[in-house]
């Protein structure tokens, strides 16, 4: 890579890590502390935890339309701002519903998509995999640290320091973004990247999309649904301090990566993909259905393990699945959909998190929570399994357009190649490619010999 594309890498990776950890770091402790606030009930304190969601799905689309108008890096500061004054708004509440609103604020900071589109303005085609993969693995390792550091800094600031610390750190991205983050040449509109309004309809209507559309609505409703149940649990029936919470969850994130792993390579190297897809769905299924009938701190201890063991491989591996099953000209549209779909479960799950806490019993809300996942199975079940693909971007400028039909006939006939698309206005080319089967080299002499 390119200095500047180092540096944007780095930098990008550290706003999204940045805010990620500031979004997260109450999940595993919200529900412990909410009885402080004035007005708390289970319903808003679900509602708390999951508002951003709402919100962020709502603003994502209209950031990523307004960057392409107004720049990229003024939406991201922009973004930035309102989600450390909504920080503050929480951080200084009295009432649970003050909370509520300041959480609304931050998702309206719905910069993840304006992110990846300047991304996409300051890489090279060739390299714009690799810098969106390493902002993906930013985005995992800040959930993960998130989680553990929640509890432990919760112990000693109480909410209000969390909501401080989230304040802080956006700033922090905003100087990242000043003076660190590359400005870019040209910001142009992507494909890859970005949502194409006029590719809506016909990606809402692709049947694949919305079998993992829906799948990662259920994946992040259950998530913020466990998490406004099981903090209660660990602290009221199994007897664990608040101050220890983080001594649970590292250990949890370290065994759950060693058994996401071999997953992943299985599901990659070995093109196995579809049955770890399900083994993933039903590790999460396992994990709930244990939850409702503990017996004991290990018994806890294994059912997060498979939780997050089966969480971590689907969120890694499904956005990979959007973009192998995706046509390769609306990769960008169908990432956004799906990026809206699991915002939307985030708040779903709050808000069912906090009506399934009303009921009194956590344990048969980890049993009602089950019938998700049961569901998401059915559905999975009957999907094709996907084709070991991966899409090429092909930079093209310059060519005339009796150049790029020449291409287009000629690129389809390279072997590996199962689909092409050619757009005159990018003055690129987007190519759906099976890795073991392409012929790299044909590739290169067909962009040579123009």
């Amino acid at each position: 890579m390119l200095k500047t594309e180092r540096h944007a890498a780095v930098s990008l990776s550290l706003i999204y890590a940045f805010r990620m950890i500031g979004l997260f770091m109450i999940l595993p402790v919200f529900s412990l502390y909410a009885s402080g606030y004035r007005g708390a009930t289970p319903l808003l304190v679900g509602l708390a935890i999951g508002i951003y969601g709402l919100t962020q799905g709502l603003f994502q689309l209209p950031f990523g339309f307004l960057s392409d108008r107004v720049g990229r890096k003024k939406m991201i500061v922009i973004g930035l701002l309102l989600f450390a004054a909504g920080s503050v708004v929480a951080a200084t509440a009295g009432s649970i519903q003050q909370v509520v609103a300041g959480r609304a604020l931050q998702g309206m900071g719905a910069i993840a998509a304006v992110v990846m589109a300047l991304a996409a303005d300051l890489t090279r085609e060739e390299v714009r995999v690799r810098v969106m993969a390493s902002i993906g693995m930013s985005i995992g390792l800040a959930f993960m640290v998130s989680m553990v550091l929640g509890p432990a800094l919760a112990a000693l600031t109480g909410i209000s320091g969390l909501f401080w610390l989230t304040a802080g750190l956006a700033l922090l991205s905003i100087l990242v973004v000043v003076w660190w983050t590359p400005s870019p040449h040209q910001e142009r509109f992507h494909r890859d990247a970005e949502v194409s309004l006029s590719d809506i309809p016909e990606v809402l209507g692709h049947r694949e999309l919305l079998r993992l559309d829906l799948g990662v609505f259920i994946l992040h409703l259950t998530l913020s649904a466990t998490f406004v149940l099981f903090p209660l649990v660990l602290r009221d029936q199994l007897a664990l301090p608040v101050e220890r919470h983080w001594q649970v969850y590292l250990p949890v994130f370290i065994i759950s990566i060693l058994l996401m792993l071999p997953m992943i390579i299985t599901a990659e190297r070995k093109a196995r993909m579809k049955p770890m897809y399900l083994l993933g769905i039903t590790l999460v299924l396992l994990a709930e259905l244990g939850l409702g009938e503990l017996s004991g701190f290990w018994a806890a201890f294994a059912m997060l393990v498979l939780f997050f063991g089966g969480f971590n491989f689907l969120e890694a591996s499904m956005p990979s699945l959007v973009a192998k099953i995706a046509p390769a000209d609306r990769k960008g549209t169908a990432m956004g959909l799906f990026s809206t779909a699991q915002f939307l479960g985030a708040f779903a799950g709050g808000t069912l998190g906090g009506g399934l806490l009303a009921r009194g019993d956590p344990k048969q809300g980890f049993l009602a929570l089950a019938l998700l996942p049961v569901l998401w199975l059915a559905v999975a079940f009957f999907m094709p399994s996907p084709r070991p693909v991966a899409t090429r971007l092909v930079s093209l400028t310059g060519w005339n357009s009796e150049a790029l039909d020449a291409f287009a006939r000629k690129a389809e006939a390279i072997p590996g190649v199962c689909e092409v698309a050619v757009f005159p206005e990018d003055q690129s080319a987007y190519l759906k490619v099976e890795s073991r089967l392409f012929d790299e080299q044909a590739l290169k002499d067909l962009l040579k010999g123009r």
